[in-house]
């Protein structure tokens, strides 16, 4: 028997809802933390920081569902939506705390984006993102069709690359880890479209 015949049969048995409940949680904690000044001195940037880091760990997932079980036969097929869907949450929190905590003003948002190469490509992979988040459910599936489904939700690729590029230029100097997290994305991507090309 293989070891992933026991692991997929406790993963059967964790819903998927689980991850929304979780990190719904995890999101109000943080902002807890942020309000009750337990993030350091710079708590709406740690807080910002924080959400923006978690919804790459989610987008990296999202990304490694399929190798993970094409390589180990562990399957996660069932929490890749909610994966996506959270996601997209992380990703809304991360530019509320931005654009209503940091910058504070929608004409400064506009300028940031327009001005800040590290903020457009931030802003392309969240405006990228919404149509994956809105048509992530079954009746978008039955009305675009599986294949074109399938074709659209191919758009998590770029967003994935913009989002490692988005994370490289925020950070001041030289840090190893958004050059690890742009890696994995590389890595994960050229796997998938090498040995399972057929996978979304």
């Amino acid at each position: 028997m293989s070891i992933s015949t026991p692991i997929n049969g406790a993963l059967r048995k964790v819903p998927a809802w689980l991850i929304y409940v979780l990190t719904a949680l995890w999101v109000v904690w943080v902002f807890y933390l942020g309000a009750t000044n337990q993030l350091g001195p710079e708590p709406i940037n740690k807080l910002e920081r924080a959400y923006g880091e978690m919804a790459l760990k989610f987008l990296i997932a999202g990304l490694a569902v399929t190798p993970l079980r094409n390589w180990t036969g562990i399957n996660l097929i069932k929490f890749r939506r909610a994966i996506g869907v959270t996601t997209f949450f992380l990703i809304v929190a991360h530019f509320a705390v931005w654009a209503l905590l940091d910058v504070q003003s929608f004409a400064r948002v506009w300028t940031e984006i327009v001005k800040r190469k590290y903020v457009t490509v931030g802003m392309a992979a969240f405006v990228l993102l919404i149509p994956l988040a809105v048509t992530s459910n079954n009746l978008s599936i039955r009305k675009i069709g599986p294949l074109a489904w399938r074709k659209l939700h191919k758009l998590v690729y770029p967003i994935a690359i913009l989002a490692g590029v988005h994370y490289l230029w925020l950070v001041k100097g030289f840090q190893i880890e958004p050059i690890i997290y742009m890696a994995v994305i590389l890595g994960l991507i050229v796997t998938r479209y090498k040995f399972g090309r057929k996978a979304v």
